[in-house]
């Protein structure tokens, strides 16, 4: 299921989020069960105004080779858009439309990086950060995963082979002013493989830590330190 997980880590981290650019125009919903919102004295009080990062700003903030330690390495960044993949049975994600099989979310200022973890098949993570105003950030983020966690069954098409996916919603970390996290369960040809997805938004910064279960959760605190920290 090589080809297939790649694939699909792929979707995972950024393909299954990919009509933000097309719900930001909606209205919020304060009360949807898609994210967590930080509330009470611990959520500071920012100009709800501040204007998004510099795009040379981003970078520095992914994780690098140095910070996840030794058996890793970075893989190549694929210019796919996989339009041969398609959603079937979820509504919620079909009535996106054609994109959300495929592309990239739609925020305009973004930096990514793909990590392998060297000696373990399908064992990948990775880490894209985005910024935008602060109302597009929520409202689109919020739409596609309230999306993801609709269905908790259903398949990805491509080509001959049929993709089983399994979504359930899991606890994210108390970080920044929303949060989001899911587990994807993809069974194909034979073979399964699990992908966490973590989202977290401070600001008008977004990071989405993707991959193997296991490497998201042992990389997600210096993911977040690295990628929240205040500007300077």
């Amino acid at each position: 299921m090589r080809n297939h997980s790649t694939t699909l880590l792929g979707i995972a981290a950024s393909a299954t989020l990919t009509l933000t650019a097309c719900s930001t125009s909606s209205t919020p919903d304060p009360g949807s069960a898609g994210s967590q919102h930080a509330s009470g004295p611990s959520t500071p009080q920012r100009d709800k105004k501040a204007a998004p990062l510099p795009a040379d700003q981003l970078g520095p903030r992914l994780l690098d080779i140095v910070d996840m330690g030794s058996g890793y390495r970075v893989q190549p960044q694929e210019d796919s858009k996989h339009d041969d993949i398609a959603v079937v049975g979820c509504p919620a994600l079909e009535k996106l439309g054609g994109a959300a099989a495929g592309g990239s979310l739609g925020f305009p200022t973004q930096a990514k990086v793909t990590f392998a973890y060297s000696g373990t098949a399908d064992s990948e993570v990775a880490e894209e950060i985005y910024t935008d105003a602060e109302d597009k950030l929520s409202s689109g983020t919020r739409t596609i995963f309230d999306a993801m966690t609709a269905c908790p069954k259903y398949q990805l098409a491509s080509g001959s082979t049929p993709i089983n996916v399994t979504t359930q919603k899991v606890t994210a970390p108390e970080r920044g002013d929303e949060r989001w996290a899911t587990v994807m369960t993809l069974s194909g040809g034979g073979q399964t493989t699990m992908i966490k997805q973590v989202a977290v938004r401070s600001g008008t910064v977004l990071v989405v830590l993707s991959g193997s279960p296991g490497l998201v959760d042992t990389h997600l605190d210096k993911a977040l330190d690295k990628a929240l920290a205040p500007a300077t």
